[in-house]
Formats: structure tokens, sequence, C-alpha cells
């Protein structure tokens, strides 16, 4: 009869009479074997195994299964009478040497196998099960191996599941009795087997405890006679079997992995040949293509994107800098070049963002993807990050870094020679090389790579990039262009109430399109003039629009005047749930303007929400539960947020006319892939402005270097990083650099006085009247050359990342308070930890600063009169006396700041802190969020002057408090990236108190457990965990390796 599937394939005793000699050598064999690995047999049995096997091919000539119906063996007497009568026939033969007879027969099954060895091929469709060698079955120790072994993996193919797992608990009762031994692991079917049945030689008085190889040339007789009867073991063997539960580990998921495996190795050798056949999705494995399906919803690509991937420069490595307009699929080449990178070439990837928001976003993004493709997601932002990051034996990583901490990351892998680990770097938002200090940082990082490391591929990509020749020759990369957008952009221009269709081919840049359609009152006239209500009601509420304002205060009242002649439409339940949760946010507080505009599916959108507000009215809107958002220019820099309709309120960010480059990044956010046919922009104009809107036909705006501009962030900071890591340690060296950076490109454009090499003298030279250089002549050969060397105080200042404005007041004060820390709270801790590019745009309440002041102990007062505040300076400051002694604004400012920051970490709450020091919430959140990213630079600093010794834990503690400032028990949950303090207490109370409570919990119970929660961000949330504990979980055994790892240099070995 047909077996079951699950129970294996059939075992048939074919038609033959010789063992050795004939045509079914594999049924034998394999009937054998079984029998021998089913049961676990002792040695002893093996002679008479064979022996049963040869009878049963002389008396039975049939097709037909040796065991009948599988399941049905245990009531089948004659084969076990057969089995039965053998061994009784076997044990009346005492003169019979079954060592001898082992041998012989043996000697014969190793020539039908060499006879027939193509006879042995394994089915490509199984799953194959992998024994151990020292479990492949032995006659003597003399004996080949490598037939009996091959045989053994070639029948456990063909066995079932059940018996497979029967095995395994056979092998685990038995491990605590093995010992390690060479003669043990030889013998340990003996020991194991014991189990089951008793060991023969247990029975026997004079056999020894198992250390040694059973003799069964001497004494068999006792050995036999005493052991449980064949039939019987084989009975109670194959009944085990028959109920063992099927293996929970699923054969399906296991070939899944096998393939997904061998796609890796196929796709990763086909990329290191260059061959044009490299592999089923770009050089990666199928899973790849459908992961993107599964997370993203992608089921093709566009074609611009498969022609950037299959460029001849990305084959060969060659770094290159592609550009597209905003929302034409920039990540996702960038993301399968990243993959690319991680699972065929083995390398470690960097990946530089603009900011926190959207370094966490990134994270959530492939957290996922890390975890089905086994690499590490590691982020790098705010006071987050290793360094030097851990070398990682198994795993590959990819770091997602914001401009700063990728800089600082560079340099620890400079300074530990571990570039060469580094693969790819990965820029998004190139064109902010031309921004201020925070472009002159991600120019000395570019720098830096390009000229230590030659097998680091650098890929940049912009939406608004002009001047390309220059970056391409900066970053001796390749260019690739495309004016692709997946949605139609339709631009346009209102003046008064008309709207004119933007055409570059026209002399003034547009063209007439039509009239506005919207009946006006007078009073509505008056309070909106420049008729945002009626551009907002064409498309609102049936789609999402975006109203980018000059400035915060000008959103909010755009947010409340449109509201105000709007119907509540939809959705109401779940905008009463967002009040809700922004008042939980706030601690029952809740800004009047979201309170007054979300019931009308309306919010604002700027730097003065608090981080949970900002995460929670962006949630809104991207679910549809808002449909309106006035906000400020940071958005169209921030999180993608698509709309149907984007209008410019005006033409200005602040007080500063509009460039280009940012009103095609607010203009991008129009048009919603896959759901939109087209998107729409509006920039409302001033009939006297009317002549300034031809910047819609000019090109964008040039991107230059600033290094120039930014001294003591830019080509001071790269000068003594440069020493410090001994990249370049003379004034030659020290030229040929700074030539291969953007400025040395570009140095014709902005420098008309000074030559690049004045410049770096310059430079030089005032890093050695800081005290952070030095410089030395050796004389050598009758030429004098001069080496320049680093100062612990310069070493510091370029670890710790300190503006050099700020390093020698920093080493002063950090000085002075060794001589009297107050540590009776962290006042004293917390003013050097208070950044001091913070304190230009503080204007101090003084009744509040008396109010504080006066709330502190006598020790906290102390601190005040430490960092040099006089009490009697507060005093005349609150009641508007004169000041005749001058007190250092600086300074002055920066406790005040502090005090701020010691109310925060006593109360945890950014609404009551923002009320009680008459602060903007957003304010204090960005006070909070620069304090644990500067009080993490002071920490490095420190780490590197013996004299501060002290203020390394103190200020790894500070940090971590700074960080998340919340209590103590929410501090694992926020380790998760997108996990903020509201999210963190609604997990923690739904019972998810620890990371592996996250990281295995169970996304759809996620939803149903936790309010406001889609699946979506279940999904993140529980992928992005798994990956915090899986790199936790790689640091700690990397640890344990390096502890265990035997030194190379022990005295006295070889």
């Amino acid at each position: 009869s047909a077996p079951c599937p699950a129970r294996g394939r059939r075992l048939a005793a074919a038609p033959s009479r010789s063992l050795a000699g004939s045509g079914a050598v594999r049924n034998d064999l394999h009937v054998m074997c079984v029998l021998y690995k089913l049961c676990r047999l002792p040695r002893c049995y093996f002679g008479a195994l064979i022996l049963i096997v040869m009878f049963l091919q002389g008396s039975n000539d049939s097709e037909e299964d040796m065991f009948g119906d599988p399941d049905s063996f245990y009531g089948n007497s004659s084969f076990l009478a057969q089995v039965n009568d053998i061994e009784q026939k076997y044990l009346q033969d005492k003169n019979a040497d079954i060592k001898a007879a082992g041998e012989i027969v043996l000697g014969n099954l190793q020539s039908g196998i060499h006879q027939k060895k193509d006879n042995f091929s394994t089915s490509e469709n199984m799953v194959v099960f992998k024994a151990d060698k020292e479990e492949g079955f032995q006659m003597n120790e003399n004996d080949p191996v490598d037939s009996n072994q091959e045989l053994t993996v070639s029948i456990l193919d063909d066995l079932p599941s059940s018996q497979l797992l029967y095995f395994e608990e056979v092998n685990e009762l038995s491990s605590d009795s093995r010992l390690s031994s060479i003669s043990e692991i030889r013998n340990k079917f003996v020991s194991s087997s014991s189990v089951k049945i008793r060991s023969p030689s247990s029975s026997c008085p004079d056999a020894e405890h198992g250390n040694r190889p059973t003799d069964f040339s001497s004494d068999s007789k006792c050995d036999l006679l005493k052991a449980e009867s064949l039939k019987d073991h084989l009975k109670s063997a194959m009944t085990g079997n028959a109920k063992a539960q099927t293996l929970q580990v699923s054969k399906t998921k296991q070939l899944k992995e096998a393939v997904l495996s061998e796609e890796i190795c196929v796709a990763r050798k086909a990329i290191e040949s260059s061959s044009a056949d490299i592999g089923p999705f770009y050089g990666l494995p199928s899973k790849v293509k459908d992961l993107f399906r599964q997370f993203r919803g992608i089921e093709t690509l566009y074609e611009w994107q498969h022609a950037c991937l299959m460029l001849e420069s990305l084959q060969q490595r060659k770094n290159l800098i592609y550009s597209l307009p905003t929302s034409g699929g920039k990540t996702l080449v960038a993301e399968i070049i990243i993959l690319q990178e991680l699972l065929c070439r083995q390398k470690d990837v960097l990946m530089i963002l603009p900011y926190v928001a959207i370094v966490q976003e990134k994270i959530r993004g492939l957290s996922s993807f890390g975890v089905e493709l086994d690499f590490l997601v590691e982020e790098y932002a705010g006071s987050k990050g290793r360094f030097p990051p851990l070398k990682r034996r198994k795993k590959k990583s990819l770091y997602i870094a914001t401009i700063e901490k990728g800089h600082a990351l560079v340099n620890s892998l400079i300074e530990t020679e571990r570039m060469d680990d580094l693969g790819l770097v990965v820029v998004d938002e190139l064109h902010m090389l031309g921004e201020g200090s925070r472009g002159a940082t991600l120019e000395i990082t570019l720098a830096k790579i390009l000229y230590t490391s030659k097998n680091t591929q650098i890929i940049g990509m912009s939406a608004t990039l002009n001047n390309v020749g220059d970056l391409q020759k900066f970053l001796q990369a390749e260019y690739y262009t495309n004016n692709f957008r997946p949605v139609e952009l339709k631009e346009y221009i209102k003046i008064r109430d008309t709207i004119y269709a933007v055409d570059s081919k026209t002399e003034n840049g547009f063209t007439f399109s039509r009239l506005l359609n919207f009946k006006y009152s007078s009073n509505l006239e008056k309070a909106d003039p420049d008729h945002i209500i009626a551009l907002v009601t064409e498309v609102i509420p049936e789609y999402s629009c975006l109203i980018f304002c000059p400035t915060k205060k000008n959103s909010e009242n755009v947010a409340s005047m449109v509201c105000k002649y709007l119907k509540k439409l939809h959705r109401e339940k779940e905008k009463q749930d967002l009040i809700q949760n922004l008042k939980n946010i706030g601690n029952g507080s809740i800004c009047p303007v979201l309170k007054q505009t979300i019931p009308f599916g309306i919010a604002y959108h700027h730097s003065g929400l608090t981080n949970d507000e900002r995460k929670s009215i962006e949630e809104a809107y991207s679910t549809g539960v808002l449909c309106l958002l006035a906000c400020t220019a940071t958005l169209a820099a921030g999180v993608n947020l698509p709309a149907r309709r984007v209008i410019l309120r005006a033409p200005y960010v602040a007080n500063d006319f509009l460039k280009k480059s940012q009103y095609k990044q607010m203009i991008g956010r129009a048009g919603r892939a896959g759901i939109d046919s087209a998107g729409e922009s509006i920039l409302i104009v001033q009939e006297k402005d009317k002549h300034l809107v031809i910047f819609t036909k000019l090109p964008l705006e040039n991107c230059y270097s600033s290094l120039l501009v930014e001294l003591t962030k830019g080509i001071q900071s790269l000068l003594l990083s440069l020493v410090g890591l001994k990249i370049a340690v003379t004034h030659e060296e020290m030229d040929s650099f700074m030539c291969s950076t953007l400025l040395g490109v570009q140095q014709q454009l902005l420098s008309n006085e000074k030559s690049l090499s004045e410049i770096t003298k310059d430079g030089i030279e005032n890093l050695i009247e800081k005290g952070l250089l030095k410089e030395r002549t050796s004389a050598k050969d009758h030429d004098s050359k001069r080496t320049l060397t680093i100062t612990l105080l310069g070493k510091a200042t370029y670890k710790g990342a300190i503006d050099l404005a700020y390093c020698n007041l920093l080493y002063r004060e950090l000085k002075k308070g060794l001589e009297g820390l107050v540590l009776e709270s962290n006042l004293h801790l917390l003013y050097l930890a208070t950044p001091y590019d913070m304190t230009f745009n503080c204007s101090p309440d003084w009744m509040v600063y008396l109010r504080q002041f006066n709330q502190l102990s006598a020790a906290e007062q102390k601190v005040v009169d430490i960092v040099g505040v006089p009490e009697s300076f507060i005093t005349k400051k609150a009641s508007g006396q004169a000041i005749r002694k001058n007190v250092d604004s600086a300074v002055v400012n920066r406790l005040y700041l502090s005090f701020v920051l010691y109310a925060l970490l006593r109360e945890t709450n950014i609404w009551s802190v923002s009320e009680k020091f008459n602060m903007s919430r957003g304010y204090v959140q960005n006070l909070l969020n620069s304090a644990a990213s500067f009080a993490s630079c002071v920490l490095h600093f420190c780490e590197e002057l013996e004299e501060f010794w002290v203020y390394k834990a103190l200020l790894t503690e500070l940090t971590k408090q700074l960080t998340y400032c919340v209590k103590t028990e929410l501090i694992p949950l926020m380790e998760v990236a997108g996990v903020l303090e509201a999210r963190a207490k609604q997990l923690y109370n739904a019972g998810y108190k620890t990371l592996a409570h996250l990281a295995n919990a169970n996304p759809e119970t996620l939803v149903k457990t936790v309010e406001h929660l889609s699946r979506r961000q279940a999904n993140q949330i529980v992928s992005s965990a798994k990956m915090l504990l899986s790199e936790k979980a790689e640091a700690l055994q990397e640890e344990v390796e390096e502890l265990l790892k035997v030194p190379t240099d022990i005295p006295g070995t070889c």
C-alpha cells in the first residue's frame, strides 16, 4: 500500500539474492542502515541485522513494502516473527565470531558501494538532515569511514521527520552521560542507546564504566544473553517513532533559507566577476524583491531606476552622483545598492542623512530588512552611537547617521585602520555641501574617505543640484540625471484672484490659466485677502493639502483662520482620539490652536512642537485623519508627507526671499504616487513681488564649499583632525590633501586674495597659537623638515567634535569644576553640558530667573557662585536696577538654560517646564536634544584627558538622562527607533516593559492593545526591537569571543 507522504519514502525489499553483487545494493543497504539508525542498536546487533536482511531478501521477492502499511507495522506479526526466529537462531550459535562476520560483510558492502556509486545520489528536493560525523556507524577502528558516513547521510535523507525527531530526543536525553574522550566519542551509540534499552555491557560484571570500546570478541555470551530481545527492541523503537510528533521546523522554511543562501553566493560571485548576468534581482536573492513587495508594496521598478542600477559605472564600483525631482524614487535605488554591498560584497555601509527624524524613520524602515536578511542596522544620531563601532565577525552593519555622527564614525574607522571594512557610503541631500557648518562637516567627511580609502564607493543623491561638474571632480564620480516623476506636477502662480500656469518659455515665466470661482463676503475678504480658503476647499477633505508659511506664527494663524470657515465633515471620533492623545502627551495640556483646528482636520507643523506632538500629527496626516497642514519650510526637508496640492503662502522663508532650491523642495511634495493622477503647486504672490517670481525660470543655485565660511568648524577643524589621524603631518601633505577637497576644486572662485596654500598655512598657525598643534623641526641630510603633532587638548577636541571656538573655554571650566564639583544634585554637571551655541538666542525672564534661584538649596546656590553669576546681579536685574559690575552675558544665559534642563530632569514634562520659563515647548525640546548631544561630545572630550577621569562615569549617566528624559522604567522601550515618550507609556501600560517583550511581540496583538497604533507602525516597532536586541546580543557575543581568544604572543610558546 502507498505510504503517507509525511512518513518518508517507501522502504522496499528488492528482488535480490546477493547482498554485495546484485543490482539491488541500494535497497539492501537501505533496509539495513535504516533499521540500524532507526532503532539506535548496539554494535553487537549489526551483524545480526545484516543476516536478517539477507534472510528477508531470500524469502521475499515482491515489490511490496517491508512493513506494508507504515501505520500498521505493529500488527504485522510475520515480519516480527521472522526477526524473532533469526535472533533465536543467531543466539544459539555460540561459536559465531560476530566481529569477523561484520568485517567480511562490510568488505562486501564497500565493494558493492564502489560498483554502484551512482545509485546513491540524493534527491535535490529533499531537505538534508546533517548527522554528526561522530554518529556515523563503524565496525571497528580500522575500517574505512568515508563510505559509511556517505551512506549514513544518504539513508537519513529518506527518513521522515518523526524519526529524525526521535533521534534528536534520544541524543538530548543521553547528552549528560557523554564524556569528551576520543574513545567515548567513538562509542557514543553504546552509551546513548542505554536511554531506551539497557546497555549489554553494563549488565556484565566484568564490564568497565563505558570508558573504552566494548570488546565483543570475548564474553559476548554474557552480553547477548542479558540484553533485551531484538524483536522487542525493534517493536518499541518503531512504536516510539510512529508516535513521535512532527518536527516544528518547517521544511518549506528550511528549503527557502537554503535557496536564499545559495542565491546570495551566486550573486556574490557574479558581482565579483563583473558578469552581465548578475542574478535574479540586480545581484540580490529573489527574497529581496519579495520583501520590497511585502514591506513597501513595490512590484516593479521604474525604467530610470533599472537604467541607473545597470549603469556600467556602478558595475565597475565607480562613485556616482544622481539627481531626480523629489518623489522620483531616488531612495529605492540607494537601498538596492546598499543591500548589494551588505549581502553580496560582505562590507559595512554608512548612510548619511541630514536630520535625526529622518535617521529614525530610515532605521524603522530598514530594520525589517535587516531581520529578514541577517544584517545589523545601527543608529548614529544625537547621543547614540559607538566609537569606534564594534567589529563584527559574522554579520555586517548598516550605519545610519546624521552628518555630525557620520564624521565622527569615519574618524574612528581611520584611527583604528578599519576603513577597508567600509565598502559603501551613501549621502542623501548632497546639495547640503553648500549649507554652512553642516555642509563643511559633510565635505570634510567625504574628503577623508576619498583620501584614505580607494575601495570605498561613494553614492550621492539630490533633487536640487546645479554645478554638478565641481561635485563630480571633487567626488571623482560619474553623473546620472533624469526628469522623471511618477506623478505629473503642475506649477501655478496666483496673483489676486487669477491663476497663472508656470511656463519657462514665456518672457515673464507664466501664462493665464483661470480665475478663482469662489464667492467671498466682505468679512471673509478681509479675513482672507489671499483667497487661501478658496484654494483649500477645492481639494479638502477628499484630498490632502499642505500650506507652506514664512514663519511659525503665520502657520498657526493660517490654520486658525481656515478652520473657521469649514464644517466638521469626517472621521470625528478619530480626531477626538488625536486630541486626547495630545492631551496625554502634555499631561493634560494641549495647545489651544490645535484643540480648535483638529476637529476640522487641520493642524500646524513647525519646530515649536515637541517630538511626540510632531510625530502624532504626522501619523494622523499620513492616515487621512488630518487633511490640511499649515507648515514651515522645515517640513520640506524632513519626513515624507506628500499632498495633492501644495500652496506656498508667500515667496519668503522668514525674511529671506525664496531660493529656487527651496521652492523645488516644497513643490516636490505635491502628488502622491499610486494615489493621485497629478500634483499641483500654487505660489501666492503679491502684485509688488510680481517681478521677482522670475526665479522660476532661473537655474538652481550653485553648491559652494563652506570650509572658508566656517573657520572653526571648517578648515581649522579639518586641519586639526588631519594631524590627529596622521593623514597629513607636514605642510606639503596638508597642501596635497586640501587640493582634493571641494574647496580645492573651487579655490579660484572662492579665494581671490590668498592661495589655498596660504590659507592652509594661516590655519595651522592659528591652531598652534591655541595650543592644539605643535611643530617640530628635524634636521636630516642637511634638510630641515617641519612635522606637526597634535597636543592632548587638540586630540580631545577633535575626538569630542568640540567647536574650536569653545575648546579652550570648555577645558578651563572643566578644570575649574575639579576644584569644587558640587554633586549634591546634577545642576553643576548640567551647566558643563549646556551647549554654548544655544546661549545666543536666549533672553532670560529675570523674574523667573530670580524665582528659580531662590528655590535652589544652599549647595546649588554655591554652583551659581562658582560659575560666576552673583546673586546680587540676578536680584538687581529682576528689580530693574542698574548694574555696575560686568558679568559675562554668555555665562548668565548658559546658567539660565541649565535651570531649564534641571527642571526638565526633575519633572520630565516639557509642557510644564516651557510654561514655567515662558518659552515655547519646541525651544525647550530643541534645548534638550542639543544638550544630550553636547553631553556626549564632552564625555568623549574627557575620555582623552586623564586629568578629567572623574567626569567619565558622571557624564555617561547624565547623557543617558538627557537623551530620554523620562522615568527610568521607560528607557528600554525608548531605545527602539521611533518609540517616543507617549508611545513608551502606552506600551509599558499594556505590559510590554522590556526590549525583549517588544522583540517577541505579535504585531496584531500590539494593534489591539495599544491605542492609535496602525499595523504598519506595529510591524516597524517589532522589527526595530528585534534589530536592537540582535545588535546587543551580537555585541555581547563578540566580547565573549574576544575574551576567550587565545593570545598569539604567550611567553614560552612557538
